[in-house]
């Protein structure tokens, strides 16, 4: 068994299906250096499957502002790279939904990822979720996959329930290799409850800060952090017996950001969940701008090596 997973891990790891993520870009796209129709570039150049780009990015010129011929000439770019796309969005409420999904259907991509957003208890927070994820069950069947994000205030458990309810086909889990530690859960252990439901990943390291009862986290660089991400990838890597079962990995390498801890070793069954703001990374003084820039695209094509480094090893290893 242990030759026949090394050798399963071997040819998945060949041919793992890396996407390039926006938030890699993040600060370049915040000033509208690097543009949506960038990315595609990029990850054309690099030989990736595809592209994970939220609605967003690229401010005035993002997906969200483009008209109708704009959002066509960007799907006739990413089809003529053949890249997949995938569109991403921070919400789960039915507004936020929709224009994701009219972004999608407009630029050919193939998956839309969400994450809910709400203040409140914890159950009346759920309770909200469902809902949007009743209103979602609709375009179940219109060529769109779907996945919901733990994203630092659920935790493994809750987003696995939410799933399971809604008896959605196309509904699955994207794991984000650090946002449990926001929820008070450790990296591999929020693995193993998620895993059966995991089709998508975002891949990241960072630095585990301790406050109070709970934990936040830094985002640095890939291989520089506390995240055991070897040991993620492999495992994620062999999800699935006949097939793989996660079908998208983004490289969303994120320096310096932060976000802080919203579970507690001490909160009860019913805790209160703040609200919060998108993610966000902050802006470099003025007068750093253009280093700081230069410095995001170096770390954005160095975690691209990173990881096909480790898949290397994998091989290697078989």
């Amino acid at each position: 068994m242990e030759k026949f997973n090394r050798e399963r891990l071997a040819e998945r790891a060949r041919n793992i299906p890396l996407y390039l993520h926006a938030y890699a870009f993040h600060l370049n796209m915040r000033y509208e250096r690097v543009l949506p129709a960038d990315l595609l570039d990029i990850a054309y150049q690099q030989k990736l499957k595809g592209v994970k780009i939220h609605v967003e990015d690229g401010e005035s010129q993002s997906l969200q502002k483009m008209n109708d011929l704009q959002l066509q000439n960007f799907k006739e770019k990413a089809k003529n790279y053949n890249l997949d796309v995938h569109i991403e969005t921070s919400a789960s409420d039915k507004e936020t939904l929709t224009d994701a999904i009219r972004i999608a259907f407009a630029t050919g991509a193939t998956s839309v990822r969400f994450y809910p957003r709400y203040e409140g208890y914890l159950n009346d927070v759920l309770d909200k979720i469902s809902s949007d994820i009743a209103w979602l069950s609709q375009f179940d069947d219109c060529g769109l996959s779907f996945t919901i994000e733990q994203h630092e205030d659920l935790q493994s458990h809750e987003l696995v329930t939410l799933v399971n309810n809604s008896r959605m086909k196309n509904l699955s889990i994207l794991f984000d290799f650090g946002n449990m530690i926001n929820a008070n859960e450790q990296p591999l252990a929020a693995l193993t409850v998620m895993s059966p439901l995991i089709t998508q990943v975002h891949i990241k390291d960072a630095k585990m800060i301790k406050e109070g009862k709970g934990w936040g986290h830094e985002a640095c660089r890939s291989g520089y952090g506390d995240l055991p991400m070897e040991e993620m990838l492999r495992t994620l890597l062999l999800l699935g017996d006949d097939k793989p079962q996660v079908h998208a990995f983004g490289l969303e390498e994120e320096v310096e950001y932060y976000a802080p801890a919203f579970r507690f070793d001490d909160e009860g069954d019913n805790p209160w969940i703040p609200w919060r703001e998108a993610s966000y990374t902050p802006l470099p003084d003025s007068h750093l701008v253009d280093a700081r820039l230069a410095e995001e695209k170096e770390h954005a094509l160095s975690q691209i090596k990173y990881i096909r480094d480790l898949c290397d090893k994998f091989v290697d290893n078989q």
